[in-house]
């Protein structure tokens, strides 16, 4: 029993063995064909990124912890670089030997302008991310020594004022100077410094500063300390719808009465804003599936309601000012792939960029794959038909050659037929030569009985 066992298993290896070898081309085919598609689609994201974000304690330094938190989970480590503000994070994009990969970037921030610029064009938007206002903190006693009134309520009336509009690497500088040419006012006619953030924050609260003005999210603690400090009073931009229609990047917004405190009512009135939308941009070549999952993680972090939006509008196509990118745009259109719905981001993401070559590789491969069966059946019948030239060499000897010669031949023929292995499912065609061997030997063996 263990002796028929033994025989079967031996039979059946080999049949697989035969199948392995026939197949083996198309396999090796296959392989190639996918290793040459890994390749040149490259799905696998790099497992490092570098994000520009800002001041140390500004708004994008706090959105970059947040999206490297993100990324994290899907094994992406993300190196945040504190910049002064937008327009170095431009800058950055656009040295390629910087190492910056993505960056937030203010809309205005761009002197010449994004769409004239000749140095924006490897560069992509995914998105806009949120309202950034334009906050421009004055004191009060400046304005009543400077205005003989309690408020500054045009900026045609900055003429004379002390007011710092933030370091050369931030966005602001350029927006302000637009902002003040619309206005008509010329910047001898005021004292314009450049500052970082905090500095100007104290000289503002000590009295060296009349006025400073800066672009930031809501959630800046700068922003939140300056709208609780008593003297300190935000200017309110009236003309906000006007400032809207000139420049295309800007947005008019408005803080509620009571959003700072309610239990205080601060504002005690509505104040209306200029908010440039702040932007992800990225250089051209990113990978895609990064542009996906930085695109997810807007989402997680500026989704949700705030002071100037409601849940949901951001992020979003509008006011990029950069071509949008073609897996942000997928994104913004239908959402994410299907599939990273149910199964983790790494095998999601190599089955959304590796199924269209998959399928063509099918297509290409399944009418090749018809003739491995008859290579199949060709290679085991070959083992069985090859002996026939040679039993018909011998069977045709007879008269003309010796008896005892052909014998001879008929005996090693059949030695070596008897060492054949063939599947069981072929076994009827080797025995089918035995008995034609046997055939033979008889019709030898007739002239000499």
């Amino acid at each position: 029993m263990t002796r028929v066992l033994h025989k079967t298993l031996q039979h059946t290896l080999l049949s697989v063995r035969d199948l392995l070898v026939t197949a083996g081309p198309l396999v090796l085919l296959t392989l190639v064909l996918l290793l040459l598609a890994y390749w040149v689609l490259d799905p696998t994201p790099p497992q490092r990124v570098v994000l520009a974000t800002g001041t140390p304690r500004g708004a994008y330094a706090e959105f970059g912890q947040r999206y490297a938190k993100v990324l994290k989970r899907h094994g992406i480590t993300v190196e945040l670089r504190n910049t002064q503000g937008a327009a170095e994070n431009l800058a950055l994009l656009r040295n390629p030997d910087s190492g910056v990969d993505v960056a937030f970037v203010q809309g205005g921030a761009d002197a010449e302008g994004s769409e004239q610029n000749p140095a924006n064009k490897d560069l992509l938007s995914l998105g806009s991310l949120f309202h950034e206002p334009v906050w421009l903190f004055y004191r009060q006693d400046a304005a009543q020594r400077l205005l003989k009134s309690n408020a500054l309520t045009s900026l045609a009336q900055l003429p004379g004022w002390r007011l710092n509009i933030g370091p050369p690497g931030s966005g602001v500088p350029n927006l302000m100077n637009r902002v003040l040419e619309a206005n008509a006012l010329k910047p001898e006619t005021l004292t314009l410094l450049r500052q970082e953030e905090t500095p100007a924050v104290v000289a503002l609260l000590d009295g060296s500063l009349d006025a400073l003005v800066f672009a930031s999210a809501p959630e800046s603690l700068m922003v939140q300390m300056l709208l609780r400090t008593p003297g300190i009073r935000l200017f309110d931009f009236a003309q906000a719808e006007a400032y809207a229609r000139r420049f295309e990047f800007i947005s008019p917004v408005l803080l509620p009465r009571g959003i700072v405190d309610l239990a205080t009512d601060q504002p005690p009135q509505d104040v209306h804003l200029v908010a440039p939308t702040a932007m992800l941009v990225a250089r051209e070549h990113t990978h895609p599936a990064l542009i996906q999952l930085l695109v997810q993680a807007a989402q997680e972090v500026h989704g949700g309601a705030g002071w100037f939006q409601r849940r949901g509008e951001f992020p979003n196509i509008r006011n990029t000012e950069w071509p949008l990118a073609a897996e942000a745009e997928r994104y913004y259109r239908n959402g994410p792939p299907w599939m990273q719905r149910y199964l983790p981001f790494w095998f999601a993401n190599l089955f959304d960029r590796m199924w269209v070559v998959l399928v063509s590789i099918i297509a290409v491969l399944l009418p090749l794959s018809r003739i491995v069966p008859p290579l199949y059946q060709f290679r085991i019948r070959s083992r069985v038909f090859r002996w026939y030239a040679q039993l018909r060499a011998i069977e045709e000897g007879l008269g003309s050659r010796p008896a005892e010669e052909l014998a001879r031949e008929l005996d090693e023929v059949e030695a070596r037929v008897g060492q054949v292995s063939v599947p069981l499912s072929y076994a009827d065609e080797l025995y089918s030569l035995r008995g034609h061997i046997a055939m033979v030997r008889r019709r030898l063996a007739g002239p000499r009985a």
